[in-house]
């Protein structure tokens, strides 16, 4: 792994959970020595995506990734279009509603429209959602071109509970029918007692961007509440593609 990668590869360790990491735990969680850790740190803190606070001396991630996701929204306005989208399906269904945008592979989630029901799913902001496990992903892989799919499908494919679909001829079934009735559902493929349904948001050059996607405990749903939300999801996600597009 070259030096920047391994810089970088210290931003992923941060999440809503742990903002704040010690020197020892974040060397130990990237498998690197104090020494080389520290020094990468010191080359983030330069350039302000790293932050070291006075007091507990943790670090935390800097004001300037800030800086450069405020650039890159105002480049590509994805989330900031979508945001009004998401909380009216979130309305609609009553369920926890997050919208994800594709990057290196996997699914980033962008914004989570949280279900104001006490028994509710919760996503975090910046959660990576992998592509055959999730609702989301199988969302994305059926609106991507035959390619894109076939290199996702070959490599080795990760179980995260004991219903995720990991045989590549089932998760090619399950791509075919998301993108024959244009939404996925997903039942404990990601995580135990959730359910989700997800539909892609296209771009304006036809490839698909992301996806927006209502999740749900599983004692809420049975296939008619399924098909609802897949419907909604389906209309929530060409009105984000027409705004994307300029068209609304």
């Amino acid at each position: 792994m070259s030096t920047v990668a391994k810089a970088v590869s210290l931003l992923e360790h941060f999440t809503l959970g742990e903002p704040e990491i010690g020197l020892s735990d974040i060397a130990r969680k990237a498998g690197l020595d104090k020494a080389t850790t520290r020094r990468l740190l010191v080359a983030l803190a330069g350039h302000r995506l790293i932050e070291q606070e006075p007091q507990s001396r943790r670090y935390r991630l800097g004001a300037g990734l800030s800086r450069l996701a405020r650039i890159r929204e105002a480049h590509f306005p994805f989330t900031r279009l979508a945001v009004p989208i998401v909380r009216e399906l979130a309305q609609e269904t009553g369920e926890t509603v997050h919208i994800s945008e594709f990057s290196a592979g996997a699914l980033l989630t962008a914004h989570v429209e949280l279900s104001a029901k006490a028994n509710r799913v919760n996503v975090d902001v910046g959660q990576v959602l992998p592509l055959h496990g999730t609702a989301s992903g199988i969302a994305f892989l059926a609106a991507s071109s035959d390619e894109a799919v076939k290199a996702y499908v070959e490599k080795p494919l990760q179980a995260f509970t004991q219903h995720t679909v990991t045989a590549r001829a089932k998760v090619l079934e399950a791509i075919r029918l998301a993108a024959a009735r244009g939404y996925s559902r997903s039942l404990q493929g990601y995580e135990e007692g959730v359910h989700s349904v997800a539909a892609a948001v296209i771009c304006p050059d036809g490839h698909p961007i992301g996806t927006i996607s209502v999740a749900s405990p599983i004692s809420r749903v049975d296939d008619a509440a399924a098909a609802a939300q897949g419907e909604a999801a389906c209309r929530a996600a060409r009105k984000i593609s027409a705004r994307l597009s300029g068209e609304a």
